[in-house]
């Protein structure tokens, strides 16, 4: 088994026929086929060194449980802070979903390895608050990680989790990764295909259109803060009316 845990967690550490008539088979086979729902455009962008104090916030607001499953120890807050000040985003890649009040919701980590015998392999590390669980947010930002990582020439993906990390392995297992179990940990490994031109094309649209919905949702709060702000300005003003005596 290859080791990778190193990759993400050397920061922290020290500190889930009937049969039927014919007649009723073939007036079946005679209907349109059910209209597949689309899938929901989830926004998801790449962040820079300018995100990082948000990406503590993010993981400092995750439950016990959920840093226990992340990290694969119970990681108090400042080993987590050890951990968000220690991010390369210079080697690594780091990947997040914002809402409209531009709180980090769900982010990845994909990190790159500085062991030139191991240059093609990245590993894949994500976390999603309570809040934002049942969207598939972990699942998509593993497509986008993956899509990026056959970018960059990697052809093999990790995750290192905790055996009973059930969310964590089964976006693994759904992807086509082999998963291998050691007792309380077990490792997924991805083989991807080389970049193609698709690939390319789609990471590029995949980026600006996330830039331009976190401009938009930028703009609008701060719209909605003046709003705030004013509001809360008349508010003091009407009340100062009210208790001046005449």
């Amino acid at each position: 088994m290859v080791e990778t845990k190193a990759l993400i967690k050397t920061p922290l550490e020290g500190g889930e026929e009937l049969s039927r008539a014919p007649s009723e088979s073939r007036e079946r086979e005679l209907l349109p086929p059910a209209p597949r729902t689309p899938p929901v455009l989830v926004p998801i962008r790449s962040l820079g060194a300018n995100h990082r104090e948000r990406i503590a916030r993010h993981l400092i607001a995750l439950e016990p449980r959920d840093r226990y499953l992340r990290f694969g120890f119970a990681a108090n807050d400042e080993q987590i802070q050890r951990y968000a000040d220690s991010l390369n985003f210079d080697r690594d890649e780091i990947f997040g979903i914002y809402n409209r009040r531009l709180e980090l919701i769900a982010m990845a980590h994909l990190a790159f390895s500085a062991d030139t015998d191991l240059a093609a392999c990245a590993e894949f590390g994500v976390s999603v608050l309570k809040s934002a669980r049942g969207r598939g947010y972990g699942a998509r930002l593993f497509d986008r990680a993956a899509m990026h990582a056959r970018n960059e020439g990697v052809n093999r993906m990790f995750i290192h989790a905790l055996s009973e990390n059930n969310t964590m392995l089964k976006i693994a297992r759904n992807a086509g990764a082999i998963v291998e179990r050691d007792g309380s940990e077990s490792e997924a490994h991805l083989h991807l295909p080389p970049a193609t031109l698709d690939t390319r094309l789609s990471e590029l649209v995949a980026e600006q259109v996330a830039q331009t919905d976190y401009r938009i949702k930028v703009q609008v709060k701060q719209f909605w803060d003046v709003l705030a702000g004013v509001q809360a300005l008349r508010r003091d003003v009407q009340e100062a009316q009210r208790i001046t005596p005449k």
